[in-house]
């Protein structure tokens, strides 16, 4: 696998930049690239981990590799927006290998129900599951398509100048928020009374990590569209997408750095001009782009008298999200020979989604919310070539920071034998029901490496471990302070808080803060350059 980024250490600056940007997310990245071609800026990415992409990276263990959120991408197995952004901001160094007709399979119980490609094709499988309910899956995916209409103007409204946004704003956001201000569960108990259908259309709610009862109807809307037309993986791995990133972005004149922790952007006059890095080295730049987060932007790398107002706006209303626990999983045996297909578990305790996170959130012992099982071996046609052999899985559940408050300030692998006990108990959990789905992995694991939100924590510099930055509520939505622009002249914001959550939405957010520099559509011009 190629490690994205040069050492800092081994790589001193000594140039100078147009723009720098913290942290090599595919946002960031994005911004980077975008600002590079059409602005013809030189552009100084700086990421604090020892390996670049954020949750586009991807780790090894002897014999084994995993994503740590590359875990399936939709709208990218034909001509899309999506498709044509991955593609430029990766040089066209990505290829996509299908799912297959099922990319998610959805367990209520033990009852499953399978999440098939095409919209047409899903809603004749919820029909043939729920037959007394077409009138409400026929309003249900009319919902989706109608929230939808409405998102391009809603994020048009948050690349315009004050002035502009100011008039035209509320009605570019009126249509999107018609819907955004709703929660999932309002949309679908309009619809349906039958909880089990309402549990299987929700089954992805882990993807945006709120329940239906929470959840903006706009965030599930996107996630739910986003994979209708099937969902895919990098052949190659995850890592495939930070590399074509980086060629493309050094090709134009900017770098990466790794090991680069910023802790300070630099003011003068009220305006950005700078960073600090954490061993007191400073660089300079007419503008810096943040991709490291909402939070720590306005919290931490900014005076408080400067990001505090800003950030308490926000964090009146809008909360970090839940955090996660991932274990990642080798197995000798391919994925052929161990009998997992290539489509996601979602495996749920029974069909109250909103009281299972409500028991799980007060007591970690509850049963398991939800466990979302992964097969990067199956999915990627090259795993097999890097590793023979071999298989790997990512599961994943949900977690709370505070189950893991007494690690608070420790170092990563020297946290004591309590927090190993922990993790193994955790371990042992999650291996349960992957051993119930996926029986035939029994007697063949090899490794076993569980990260929880200290791990987030430690490694991509989010204090709660939250995977999904800010949650997506409804006030989120409302929010006018997530956007590109800040307060602070000269800084701006990128990634997923200003977008929505997962590597697409980041991508897009990335779009929407390079637009918001340059003053100009960047992504109208990516889309004529394919002409």
């Amino acid at each position: 696998m190629h490690k994205v980024g040069q050492s800092y250490k081994r790589n001193p600056i000594t140039e100078s930049y147009d723009v720098i940007v913290i942290g090599s997310g595919i946002g960031g990245l994005t911004a980077a690239v975008l600002l590079a071609k059409f602005a013809k800026k030189k552009v100084l990415v700086l990421e604090r981990h020892y390996v670049g992409g954020g949750f586009t990276h991807a780790f090894e263990r002897p014999g084994f590799d995993w994503d740590v959120g590359v875990h399936y991408i939709g709208d990218v197995l034909e001509d899309s927006d999506t498709k044509r952004m991955f593609d430029f901001v990766t040089g066209g160094a990505v290829e996509w290998a299908s799912m297959g007709d099922v990319y998610d399979k959805i367990f209520i119980g033990n009852d499953g129900f399978d999440y098939v490609t095409g919209r047409d094709n899903f809603r004749q499988r919820m029909v043939e599951y729920f037959p007394q309910e077409g009138k409400a899956i026929d309003g249900y995916l009319k919902a989706v398509r109608e929230a939808l209409s409405g998102s391009q103007n809603y994020f048009v409204d948050k690349v315009l100048p004050p002035m502009a946004s100011a008039v035209a704003g509320p009605f570019l956001r009126r249509k999107l928020l018609k819907w955004a201000k709703r929660t999932t569960g309002d949309v679908l108990d309009g619809l349906t009374r039958d909880p089990m259908l309402k549990a299987v259309l929700t089954g992805q709610f882990g993807d945006y990590g709120l329940p239906p009862s929470q959840s903006s109807f706009a965030i599930h809307a996107m996630v739910a569209n986003h994979y209708l037309e099937g969902g895919a993986y990098p052949i190659g791995g995850a890592t495939t997408i930070p590399a074509g990133a980086e060629k493309v972005l050094n090709d134009l004149g900017g770098k990466i750095l790794i090991n680069a922790e910023v802790t300070e952007v630099l003011l003068k006059d009220g305006r950005a001009v700078g960073v600090k890095l954490a061993d007191g080295h400073e660089v300079m730049a007419k503008t810096v782009i943040s991709d490291a987060g909402f939070v720590n932007t306005f919290g931490k790398l900014l005076p408080p008298d400067v990001g505090g107002p800003t950030l308490k706006r926000v964090m009146h209303d809008v909360q970090p999200s839940l955090a996660h626990l991932c274990l990642y999983l080798g197995f000798n045996g391919t994925a052929e020979e161990l009998g997992h297909g290539k489509a996601n578990l979602w495996l749920y305790p029974d069909a109250d989604h909103d009281k299972n996170y409500a028991a799980f959130a007060a007591d970690q012992n509850a049963p398991l919310l939800v466990v979302y099982v992964s097969f990067p071996a199956a999915k990627d046609p090259d795993f097999g070539k890097r590793h023979p052999g071999k298989s790997a899985i990512d599961v994943i559940t949900m977690a709370k920071p505070e189950w893991f408050a007494d690690w608070q300030g420790t170092r990563w692998k020297k946290r004591g034998e309590n927090y190993e006990a922990l993790k193994q108990k955790w371990t042992d959990r999650l291996l349960e029901p992957v051993y119930r789905h996926v029986p035939q992995c029994q007697g063949k694991l090899e490794i076993a490496e569980l990260s929880t939100p200290l791990t987030t924590q430690h490694f991509c510099n989010y204090q709660g471990g939250e995977i999904y930055g800010l949650d997506h509520t409804p006030a989120r939505f409302m929010k006018r302070d997530l956007r590109p622009a800040t307060p602070v002249r000269g800084l701006y914001l990128t990634g997923q808080d200003i977008c929505t959550a997962g590597v697409a939405g980041a991508m897009f957010g990335g779009v929407l803060c390079a637009s918001a520099v340059a003053q100009r559509d960047l992504f109208g011009a990516v889309k004529r350059l394919n002409r």
